[in-house]
């Protein structure tokens, strides 16, 4: 009840924020870097932990910069974030490029439905905002529920200013089932840290074993749908652009695990380009690998 209490009365607060100008915004992001990075240390330890075994041949001066780097693209999302509740459709078309999008509609005249794999890279809330804007089909974005109601309806109604859909990830094939003989496009983030017995495959991402959700392969294969991946760019500050990939158009025929393969690789040589642009503040690696489990190989309990 607090946290809805507060939130409440920094509604007005974040409004307002919303209103001022970019460059106004950028140097509060500034300001915010300080902060963040230099007074408080915001996860640090999780971030260098994270970049140090990420990147083992990196000197700890290249750590530093790249951490220096995803602290201050992390403020300028933050002010983003709550500039996003007010851009304009025009606004926001100028301060993303879209490459590849046509492969998409390609698929969704001929009526195929699409997946598409997206992580937390460059901005984004810009996702779930230029998708509703591009496509020509049903939009929906899989999201967590936030627990504070009142953050929760904020952010939905951010995220669906343009048209997306956003679904709760546990409607996610309800949804699905509400749309059947139509096509329509998800889009599914795939490089958070599942939990419980959503964690049937590990494997070696960015150095490390990781646990994997392997919700856009089992998805795609029971719908058919055609799978792309979206690497969302930064540019310079304020701009952006999402490049959609093709991973598959017969999932049907993949080999067990390969499309989940595909889009962690992708992920893994975007982040490799440009490393500031992911989330490092993400505990990733929190969860380690049970004796019990082998890398690369499905549990046999969620084998298809």
């Amino acid at each position: 009840m607090l946290k809805r209490f507060v939130f409440t009365l920094a509604l007005p607060v974040i409004y307002l924020f919303a209103f001022l100008p970019f460059p106004v915004l950028y140097l509060l992001s500034n300001f915010l870097k300080v902060i963040v990075f230099d007074l408080i240390g915001y996860r640090k330890q999780v971030i260098f932990t994270n970049l140090r075994n990420s990147f083992p041949t990196k000197s700890e001066d290249e750590i530093l910069l790249i951490a220096k780097q995803f602290y201050r693209n992390f403020c300028d999302l933050l002010v983003e974030a709550i500039k996003l509740s007010v851009i304009s459709e025009k606004e926001l078309v100028k301060r993303i490029k879209i490459i590849g999008y046509d492969k998409v509609e390609a698929f969704h005249q001929q009526g195929r439905s699409s997946i598409i794999s997206v992580s937390h890279c460059g901005n984004w809330e810009y996702g779930p905002l230029i998708q509703g804007h591009v496509s020509s089909v049903p939009s929906m974005i899989v999201y967590k529920t936030i627990k504070n109601q009142p953050v929760d309806a904020f952010v939905k109604g951010i995220r669906s200013r343009f048209g997306s859909i956003l679904v709760p990830k546990e409607n996610t094939l309800r949804k699905i089932a509400e749309l059947k003989g139509k096509p329509w496009l998800l889009v599914l983030a795939g490089d958070q840290k599942p939990g419980g017995k959503s964690s049937p495959f590990w494997t070696y991402f960015l150095n490390q074993e990781t646990n994997v959700f392997l919700g856009v392969e089992k998805i795609a294969k029971s719908t058919n749908s055609v799978v792309f991946y979206c690497d969302i760019r930064r540019l310079n500050r304020g701009y952006y652009e999402a490049e959609y990939s093709l991973l598959t158009d017969s999932p049907k025929e993949m080999e067990e695990l390969a499309i989940t393969k595909m889009h962690l690789k992708a992920l893994e040589e975007a982040i490799k380009k440009n490393p500031s642009n992911w989330l490092w503040s993400h505990r990733r690696w929190k969860s380690k690998r049970p004796q019990n489990i082998t890398l690369d190989t499905m549990i046999p309990e969620f084998a298809s």
